[in-house]
């Protein structure tokens, strides 16, 4: 155990945080994702919420201020009548940690796919909400 650090964050997870390097993409996957099948690096965090974990990643991992959107969302399909609520859990826990303008941004759920299939790693999530799923882009650690 260590002081400080989230004890959701296994040895596996912030050993992946640790190697990833500036604009390296991490994609937080909810339960319904496909995360087996698109990762380069799978980490299971099964039972756990995606905001939950937010909060214990976001304190260590800083957000690429480089980007216009360091956050991606993927959007709702067109005509899918379903409600977001999680998106706003979102906003309110990345602007608790960081200060970005306009950090999120939404992405069509293939390209969403074809972004996740790129991504560094895929953090498997318990996260039951639809359209749960977030990349979150790493940026540069200045002081």
């Amino acid at each position: 155990m260590l002081k400080g650090i989230s004890s959701l964050l296994s040895p596996e997870l912030l050993k992946i945080l640790m190697e990833m390097g500036h604009s390296d993409e991490i994609v937080l996957a909810d339960g319904n994702f496909p995360a087996a099948s698109h990762a380069q690096r799978l980490i299971r965090c099964d039972g756990h919420g995606i905001p939950e974990l937010l909060e214990a990643i976001l304190p260590l991992f800083p957000l690429d201020v480089y980007v216009d959107h360091p956050v991606a969302l993927m959007a709702v399909m067109p005509g899918d009548p379903v409600e977001t609520p999680i998106w706003d859990e979102y906003r309110r826990i990345v602007s608790r940690h960081h200060s970005v303008d306009q950090p999120f941004v939404e992405v069509e759920r293939f390209a969403f796919y074809e972004r996740a299939k790129q991504a560094y790693a895929i953090i498997s999530t318990g996260e039951k909400a639809l359209y749960a799923n977030v990349i979150l882009k790493k940026g540069v650690v200045t002081a």
